[in-house]
């Protein structure tokens, strides 16, 4: 349950961050959007953002065709990372085997540089 309210608050933050912060909005207006998901492995939690210049929409599920997905091993291990969603964090749970990207890790580089500016 915490971890679908994180990912909820999540959407609001980014539409947030889209209506009052001139720097994301120039940061996503460059990348022309990015569609991206976060998940559990089974998929009983799983939440995406459909980021663009004129709008964020988020919604429960994961499409087929978004550009990155973030899964991780179970929603304890999803809380304890995206507490502190660092660079290190995201590789050390990938080593382990914990967390897994489904995508261009490009992506995963500009989404962590829009999230600077939540």
């Amino acid at each position: 349950m915490k971890l679908r309210l994180m990912l909820w608050l999540l959407g609001l933050l980014l539409k947030r961050a889209l209506r009052r912060k001139p720097r994301f909005r120039e940061l996503l207006t460059e990348m022309r959007g990015l569609d991206w998901g976060i998940a559990t492995e089974d998929l009983s939690v799983a939440r995406f953002y459909r980021m663009s210049p004129r709008g964020i929409r988020a919604g429960a599920g994961l499409p087929v065709d978004l550009d990155l997905e973030l899964r991780f091993e179970d929603e304890a291990t999803a809380l304890r990372i995206m507490k502190k969603p660092t660079q290190q964090a995201f590789l050390d749970g990938m080593i382990a085997g914990k967390v897994r990207l489904v995508g261009d890790s490009g992506d995963l580089q500009k989404l962590q540089k829009l999230l600077r500016h939540l």
